[in-house]
């Protein structure tokens, strides 16, 4: 009995290997209409059906937000293979310290989260979205990554994706996004629920001046 257990969830297991490999090689080629995250926040509000993504091009994305991006987000994005280690150690060292955590993940990470997964701080979740890291950085190239992270990351209550955070806010499409413009999209990052581009409070203003 024991045995016809592990063997099912062995099978299972590699069930959900080959499916999720499947998933991102989709990905790949094809453009993600809906995120889970989305999904959620619709049923939170008891929507009919969640908001559909305004998908663009990375060469119709300012480059101004790519380098915000970077700048903030993950400065290693360029070199590493999805996991920046030396940000993993030094988060580790502070939880050691002081007990607080400190944000290590990268945009490898966020891209897996935000397309495969659901927020959450669970150790599982954790866990896949690691796979779901080494997936996107075996099968994707690092432009294919940053145009789905630019295109499926939430920047305030249904709102999208670049190019509805531009025109939302700034009245502008994404790919004509000032610098300054860029740094405050990005400074409200992670916390887009509770900050405002277009009306940036303090702490927005200062790490938008950082970026820049």
């Amino acid at each position: 009995m024991l045995v016809a257990v592990g063997k099912g969830f062995v099978l299972l297991g590699f069930a959900l290997v080959i499916a999720s490999g499947a998933a991102v090689l989709a990905y790949r080629e094809f453009d993600p209409v809906h995120t889970p995250l989305m999904t959620l926040r619709a049923l939170a509000r008891d929507d009919a059906l969640p908001a559909r993504l305004r998908w663009k091009p990375l060469s119709q994305i300012s480059p101004n937000l790519m380098r915000a991006v970077i700048a903030s987000e993950d400065a290693r994005f360029c070199s590493h293979d999805g996991f920046d280690w030396d940000a993993i150690r030094l988060a580790l060292e502070k939880l050691e310290e002081d007990g607080r955590s400190r944000g290590a993940s990268t945009v490898s990470m966020q891209t897996a989260k935000n397309v495969f997964l659901w927020p959450d701080r669970l150790y599982i979740r954790k866990g896949l979205e690691a796979g779901f890291t080494v997936l996107i950085e075996a099968f994707w190239d690092k432009r294919r990554i940053m145009e789905v992270y630019l295109n499926v990351v939430e920047w305030g209550p249904g709102i999208y994706g670049a190019e509805q955070a531009a025109r939302r806010y700034f009245k502008r499409p994404a790919s004509k996004l000032t610098p300054y413009q860029a740094a405050l999209l990005v400074a409200a990052l992670p916390n887009p629920l509770r900050r405002r581009p277009d009306r940036p409070s303090r702490y927005v203003t200062r790490k938008a001046r950082i970026i820049l």
